[in-house]
C-alpha cells in the first residue's frame, strides 16, 4: 500500500501533492507519519463538521510544513507562513481558483502555535486542531523528547524538576515544555470535536508528567 492510500479519499491529490514535497528531511518529527496522523485527525473532526471541505483540508494537511524550520531557529515563528506562501507555488498546477488558493493558505498560516494567528474558517479551525492534537497525548509525549534530544536539551532539571522555584526554559529541559507550551495548547481547539480528542490527551500527557515526576522523586 503506497503512503497515498493512507489519505483516502483523496489520494490522487495526495499522490500529487506527496510528489511536490520530495524527499523528506531527517526530522522524525515532522516527517510523512506526522503528515498521516494529522490527516486522520483532520478527517475525524470533518466528519462531524458537513460543510468541510475536505480536499482543501488534505492539501493544507499535507503542505503544512513544507518549508521545514527547526524548533529553535530565529525563523521559527515565520515557519508556517513561509509555507503558506510555498504552498501558494506548489498547488498553481491544480488550477484552483484564487479563492480557495488563499483559503488553502490561511489554512497553513494560522496552524502554527508560534504564529499566534487566528483561523477565521472551518478549514483553518479543522487543521490547527489537526496538528495541534500530534502535539499532545502519548505521541505528543514521545515527539516532545525527541526534539529534545535534536536540540541537545537535558531531561530536566535535577535541582528544581517541576519549575516551582525558578522560570521555565524548555529549550535546556524538555520537561519544561510541558508547563511552557503543550498543557496550554489543550485550552485553545477551536472545533467541538477536536475539543473532545484534545481532553482524552490531556488527560494521558499529564498522566505521564506525574509519573515521570514521582519516578524521579521530583
Amino acid at each position: 500500500m503506497g503512503p497515498s492510500m493512507n489519505f483516502a479519499p483523496h489520494t490522487a491529490l495526495a499522490d500529487t501533492l506527496l510528489a511536490f514535497l520530495g524527499p523528506q528531511g531527517t526530522d522524525g518529527s515532522h516527517d510523512l507519519t506526522h503528515i498521516q496522523r494529522v490527516w486522520r485527525n483532520a478527517a475525524a473532526i470533518a466528519a462531524t463538521e458537513p460543510a468541510a471541505d475536505t480536499e482543501l483540508l488534505l492539501a493544507a494537511t499535507i503542505l503544512h510544513d513544507c518549508v521545514a524550520v527547526e524548533k529553535d531557529s530565529p525563523l521559527r515563528s515565520q515557519a508556517s507562513r513561509l509555507s503558506a506562501e510555498r504552498a501558494r507555488q506548489l498547488v498553481a498546477p491544480l488550477g484552483w481558483t484564487a479563492t480557495r488558493v488563499d483559503g488553502l493558505a490561511h489554512a497553513i498560516a494560522t496552524h502554527s502555535f508560534s504564529a499566534g494567528l487566528r483561523p477565521e474558517t472551518l478549514e483553518a479551525r479543522i487543521v490547527q486542531d489537526a496538528d495541534r492534537l500530534d502535539a499532545i497525548g502519548a505521541i505528543g509525549v514521545a515527539r516532545c523528547f525527541y526534539i529534545g534530544g535534536r536540540m541537545q536539551s537535558a531531561l530536566y532539571s535535577s535541582d528544581d524538576p517541576s519549575a516551582n522555584d525558578r522560570d521555565l526554559d524548555d529549550r535546556r529541559f524538555v520537561l519544561d515544555h510541558f508547563k511552557a507550551k503543550l498543557f496550554l495548547v489543550v485550552d485553545g481547539f477551536l472545533t467541538p470535536a477536536g475539543q473532545a480528542m484534545a481532553a482524552e490527551r490531556s488527560r494521558t500527557m499529564r498522566a505521564f508528567v506525574e509519573t515521570f515526576l514521582a519516578e524521579i522523586g521530583g
